[in-house]
């Protein structure tokens, strides 16, 4: 089975190749139907992803970033931060060849099941218009406000346990 051989750990600074390949591969079909030359939107990728891990670490000094492997190969990453009485989801990605195996799912399930022992919300922002949006509803969070880019929406433990179906 596909889940047993996921397993996570810390990542170190010998993943930033690998996390910008991910980066890369997340926004790849966006960026390339700008029409730019390939050197300019390789460009455009790096310097955003560089955009993204500063304001990740500005806004996030103490969160947990983790590799997703898979039988011991990186696919993915899992970047989450615990707060006084919550956690917040900041990035959840996996490489496309990995997306809809269930993987994302049973790592999100992993910190729903995390959230309720420790009765905590989840939170997490996910941009306007994404597919993930209905998936993480499918999952139980609700949407909690928002501006112009990103719908804010948390999962409360207790009152939803779509989660485990």
């Amino acid at each position: 089975m596909i889940i047993e051989s996921i397993t996570l750990r810390e990542a170190a600074a010998d993943d930033t190749s690998f996390l910008v390949r991910l980066y890369r591969d997340t926004r790849y079909r966006e960026v390339s139907a700008w029409g730019w030359p390939r050197e300019q939107q390789e460009q455009f990728l790096r310097m955003q992803f560089n955009a993204q891990q500063k304001s990740y670490e500005a806004a996030f000094p103490d969160a947990v970033n983790r590799i997703v492997l898979r039988e011991e190969v990186p696919i993915g990453r899992l970047l989450t931060s615990q707060e006084a009485e919550s956690m917040r989801l900041i990035d959840i990605a996996l490489i496309e060849e990995q997306r809809q195996q269930g993987i994302g799912t049973h790592l999100l399930r992993t910190l729903l099941q995390q959230c309720e022992a420790r009765g905590c919300i989840l939170h997490l922002n996910v941009a306007h218009g994404s597919p993930a949006v209905r998936f993480y509803q499918r999952m139980g969070f609700l949407q909690v406000g928002g501006d112009p880019m990103y719908l804010q929406m948390e999962w409360t433990p207790f009152s939803n346990r779509k989660y485990q179906a």
